[in-house]
Formats: C-alpha cells, sequence, structure tokens
C-alpha cells in the first residue's frame, strides 16, 4: 500500500523531469513518421497518361493504303451503259484522299484527290481541275463518279458517321458485316481476307438513281 501512495503521488519536480525526459522521444518518433510519409510519396509518383501510344493510335487510324482492282458499270449523258475497269491505289492520310486510277497496262487513267479543302482531279497531259465537291468533280471529267467519302469508312468496313445507316451482319460470322445501305448506295462485302490478313478482300456498290454498279476488289 505504499508503494501504491508514493507512486500515485510523485513530487511535481519529479513529473517535470519525466516529462522533459520523454519530449525528444517524441520529437524523434514524430520525425521518423513524416520522413516514411515522404519516402512513401517519392516511391510512388503519380502517374501520367502515355501520350506517345495515344499519338500513334491516331496515326494508326487515320493512315490506310489500300490497292486492287476496280470495275464500274454507269450509264453515259446519252443513256449508253458504259463500263470502265482496271487497278486502283488508295492513299488517305488523315482527312485527304488520294486515288489513281490506272488502265490494265498500269497507264495513269486519273489521279484524284479530295480533302475538306477542295477536290482536285488530274488527267493525263492536262492540267488539273479543282472542285468544291470529289463527286461533281469526277461526274464531269469521267462520267461516273465512286463514292470517295462514303468508301473511308466503307472500306474498313465501317458506316459512315455522317448520316443515318442500315446494317446487316455475316451469318457464318455476325462480327463482321456483310451489307451497309447508306447515303443511296448498297454496300455488298463478298469476301474477306483469309487469316493472317485481315480487312475486306471483295466489295460492290450499287446505286439506283442515277444507276452505277462498282465491283473492287482488294489485293491489300
Amino acid at each position: 500500500m505504499s508503494d501504491f501512495r508514493l507512486a500515485s503521488f510523485a513530487p511535481p519536480v519529479q513529473l517535470r523531469r519525466l516529462a522533459s525526459a520523454t519530449r525528444p522521444l517524441r520529437r524523434i518518433a514524430l520525425g521518423a513518421v513524416a520522413l516514411a510519409a515522404l519516402a512513401g510519396c517519392v516511391s510512388q509518383p503519380p502517374r501520367l497518361p502515355s501520350t506517345t501510344n495515344a499519338t500513334t493510335s491516331l496515326t494508326t487510324q487515320t493512315s490506310r493504303a489500300y490497292h486492287g482492282r476496280f470495275a464500274v458499270q454507269y450509264v453515259d449523258q446519252t443513256g449508253q451503259q458504259r463500263n470502265a475497269y482496271g487497278n486502283f491505289d488508295w492513299h488517305e492520310n488523315d482527312t485527304t484522299v488520294t486515288l489513281q486510277l490506272l488502265n490494265p497496262l498500269g497507264q495513269t487513267l486519273a489521279v484524284v484527290t479530295s480533302s475538306p479543302a477542295q477536290a482536285t482531279l488530274e488527267l493525263p497531259n492536262k492540267q488539273p481541275i479543282t472542285a468544291d465537291n470529289v463527286s461533281t468533280l469526277m461526274q464531269e471529267s469521267l462520267g461516273f463518279a465512286l463514292p470517295v467519302e462514303g468508301l473511308r469508312y466503307w472500306l474498313q468496313p465501317s458506316i459512315a458517321p455522317t448520316s443515318r445507316a442500315h446494317t446487316t451482319a455475316d451469318q457464318q460470322d455476325p462480327s463482321r458485316l456483310s451489307q451497309i445501305r447508306q447515303d443511296g448506295w448498297t454496300i455488298d462485302y463478298l469476301a474477306y481476307a483469309n487469316a493472317p490478313a485481315t480487312g475486306v478482300k471483295r466489295v460492290n456498290l450499287t446505286r439506283d438513281d442515277p444507276p452505277l454498279e462498282i465491283k473492287l476488289v482488294l489485293d491489300q
């Protein structure tokens, strides 16, 4: 009982000495906690988005090239049915498309460049012709017009985001499209490339008014 009283009623001087002795220890402990927290912040820096991956993805999506063969059946201004066929090279970079049409011997028939600013058509041994609309330019110069703006999406294949469309999935592979109907055109996907290649292999495009039929075979 006497020991309990001595411990419970220690003189104020001894209490002050005890408190003074424990202050440095508390300061050291608090300092260690602060250093540990600071070390944790340094060892785990905030994650920043990768601009390199975003740029690469954008470039991949907006740069495309196709090579293949085409056959066009159209009606000229006199009402006569005409045919045109040959090879084509398609180069797309961002919003600009360059389409080169060649005859079966590899000679250039026309080079069409389409961008939001203007459209340009070059014929052999003639000055380039410019217009605001690529369809009007091709119709007046060649007698038929390929739907260049729509083909930018239909060759992927995908619907153009500028208007409503109706799509039909492939019965054998529902992940693929078998048909798109958009802007007065019917786009039928007849064949896809065999693995490991990807993309469309054969596609037919038809329009009723004015009548126009386009057959494309993509080699790559």
